[in-house]
């Protein structure tokens, strides 16, 4: 099995099962949580004025459904099953004009030059090869299509999203390593490498500009957002009651620079991608 193949199964497994459930479960904390995110897109593919737009790693549809509601239609993608059934269901439940497609939008065969822009939040750091995966998203939208993505910078300068696993080190020394070059929340860090990878897959007009959002969860929240998603909700669910009490007790306190009274405050390090799909015919 090849590289790319396995890193495809391993999120596929990741997704569809306990990640995904968990971000199901915690859609509405995590929603609010990303809300300024979420603005800071449908306010960029607005002003597009965009009749068709694709939602890349859509997750349980928050943002796909906000962008139909300008719109007046949104498709969203993502490779969770769970995820997908969700958000299929809130469209309907709201009566929003927003369909949804599971799959991986690396190799998924979308409909040639449908689409007048795209739009990613956290989405687009998971593929097991960008080039192949923003060429083919670059084979579904028009010439000149604009894409608007965010993603996360490096981990130094997002301590809140590396808490947990530090203060859980000691405890759990199989955590994997973050690695900048592989798929994951960190893999867009070098901007370097994504106007590499955009450059390469047909897309031109690229920027790459920071923004840094603040982002607030209820403090009533932490210890379920902590155990649940990131590297110890990978973990966590194996450990027994014992280890996973102790893992709680040291890790809960690491995050009391975040707290402030009843909320958890943090600033997310992005960037703000921005590009072009170009007219030059793709090879």
């Amino acid at each position: 099995m090849d590289a790319s193949r396995r890193s495809y199964d391993e999120q596929a497994a990741r997704w569809n099962g306990p990640a995904g459930h968990a971000w199901v479960d915690l859609q509405g904390v995590l929603n609010e949580m990303f809300g300024p995110i979420e603005k800071l897109l449908v306010d960029a593919v607005s002003a597009e004025h965009a009749a068709g737009v694709l939602d890349v790693g859509c997750g349980t549809g928050s943002i796909t459904r906000a962008v139909a509601r300008r719109t007046g239609h949104c498709v969203g993608v993502d490779i969770s099953g769970p995820m997908i059934e969700e958000a299929r269901a809130r469209a309907e439940q709201e009566g929003v004009p927003a369909s949804f497609v599971q799959a991986d939008a690396q190799e998924y065969a979308f409909e040639p030059a449908a689409f007048d822009a795209v739009i990613s939040r956290f989405g687009v750091m998971f593929f097991s090869d960008p080039v192949r995966a923003f060429t083919n998203l670059r084979s579904t939208v028009k010439d000149g299509a604009a894409l608007r993505c965010v993603v996360w910078r490096g981990p130094e300068e997002n301590p809140f999203m590396t808490t947990a696993e530090r203060a859980a080190a000691p405890f759990l020394p199989e955590l994997p390593a973050r690695r900048p070059d592989q798929p994951g929340q960190f893999a867009f860090a070098d901007p370097k490498r994504v106007h590499h990878i955009l450059a390469e897959s047909g897309w031109a007009g690229i920027g790459i500009e920071p923004v840094d959002v603040v982002c607030t969860l209820p403090e009533k929240e932490l210890v379920t957002y902590f155990t649940r998603l990131g590297p110890l909700g990978t973990v966590l669910p194996d450990a027994d009651e014992r280890t996973r009490a102790e893992i709680i007790e040291v890790v809960r306190p690491a995050f009391d620079p975040f707290v402030q009274g009843t909320e958890v405050r943090y600033t997310a390090a992005c960037w703000m991608v921005s590009a072009r799909a170009s007219h030059a015919k793709l090879s």
